[in-house]
């Protein structure tokens, strides 16, 4: 089934919306964080503790799944939901980051984008054709449009011509789309010029896909200017549907877009933050590196009620970050995923409530008010 959007309330002094997402999998509350299994896994984690930690829909990376173990192997084991063992909802991208993160310019042609295989050096053409073919065989529930990732600097010249090819090949892939279990996403590029944003908007409106994502943020801009490309691009955007901001999962940042919009995130933050020994709190992000938390016996956060906060304390966790044992890690990613699903509920809280501005100088007097020794 194609995934349904319902808007349930709009909060009074914002754009912040509360609504629901109805999949193959059941329904979910918006706004929404997902967590990213960029290789059919989300780093360190088994299914039953991403579902401990109530995650919804989590999301797999079309490129590297294509480069292995293949689309093909995926699809004769039942399709990536079977192969994982997640019996919940998964959203697919496209490889337009990858597009932005591994291509060179001279890579990309109007027919898709020349990559090399990292693992045996192949050459490798991805097109937005090829792209929506993987996606079918992956049988997510939700698919990506392939398209251009511009990161910064860039000149407007550049980016007109950017988002001229993202809606050709945003309308090549949907002619080729034929996974009726399966939804479509159309992506927003124009980087932070609006009368490209709208361009973009209007354009993709036009082809009428089941869902919108706004790309080309997290790329190297200010978060001042982050935040107006999200402006700029929910605004043309119909209400009816879902708005997925992606790669964003700076606490601040969820706060921010969620007042102007948006309905669900991802980002690989969590579980990368929790490789380096970084836990995030209400009262901001803390190294347990540090030597403060060598006798630290209390929880990585009181307010927290997620597995590792129920079991291990701040001084464990820290010899464990310190002897290089990933059990440390797995129990870092368990909290920083459970943290910002929290805060996702929490701002459905303040929309119901009304007072989402309010929320958020609360949040950021919390977050930043506290400097780490």
């Amino acid at each position: 089934m194609k995934i349904e959007y319902t808007l349930i309330k709009t909060e009074k002094n914002t754009k912040a919306r509360l609504g629901k997402i109805k999949t193959n999998y059941g329904e979910y509350d918006t706004p929404m964080f997902m967590p990213v299994g960029t290789q059919a896994t989300v780093k360190t984690l088994s299914p039953e503790e991403l579902k401990e930690c109530d995650a919804g829909i989590i999301l797999a990376n079309t490129y590297h799944l294509w480069l292995r173990p293949g689309e093909d192997v995926i699809d004769e084991a039942g399709g990536l939901h079977k192969f994982m063992n997640w019996n919940g909802p998964i959203l697919t991208d496209s490889g337009g980051f990858q597009v932005f993160s591994l291509a060179k310019p001279k890579d990309i042609t109007e027919e898709g984008v020349k990559f090399k295989n990292q693992y045996n050096g192949d050459s490798l053409l991805l097109t937005p054709e090829k792209s929506i073919e993987i996606q079918n065989k992956l049988d997510s529930d939700i698919a990506m449009s392939f398209d251009e990732c511009v990161g910064f600097p860039h000149t407007r010249e550049y980016v007109e011509k950017s988002v001229e090819r993202t809606l050709r090949w945003a309308k090549r892939g949907k002619e080729v789309f034929n996974n009726p279990r399966q939804s479509l996403f159309g992506i927003v590029q124009g980087a932070e010029f609006e009368d490209l944003r709208r361009h973009c908007a209007e354009e993709l409106v036009k082809m009428d896909f089941d869902g919108y994502s706004i790309g080309g943020t997290s790329v190297g801009e200010s978060k001042d200017v982050q935040y107006q490309m999200v402006e700029y691009s929910c605004k043309y955007l119909p209400e009816n549907k879902v708005r997925y901001l992606m790669g964003v999962g700076d606490p601040i940042d969820i706060v921010e877009n969620v007042i102007r919009g948006v309905d669900i995130f991802d980002c690989v933050s969590p579980t990368r933050l929790a490789r380096h020994g970084h836990a995030l709190t209400k009262y901001g992000k803390i190294n347990l590196k540090n030597a403060k938390y060598k006798k630290d016996f209390t929880p990585i956060s009181d307010e927290c009620n997620c597995y590792a906060c129920q079991h291990y304390t701040k001084s464990y966790i820290k010899h464990l970050i310190n002897a290089e044992e990933t059990f440390g890690a797995r129990l870092l990613s368990i909290h920083n995923i459970s943290y910002l699903i929290n805060l996702t509920k929490e701002l459905r809280e303040a929309i119901k409530n009304d007072n989402i501005l309010e929320y958020r100088e609360e949040f950021i007097k919390n977050y930043y008010g506290r400097k780490e020794d």
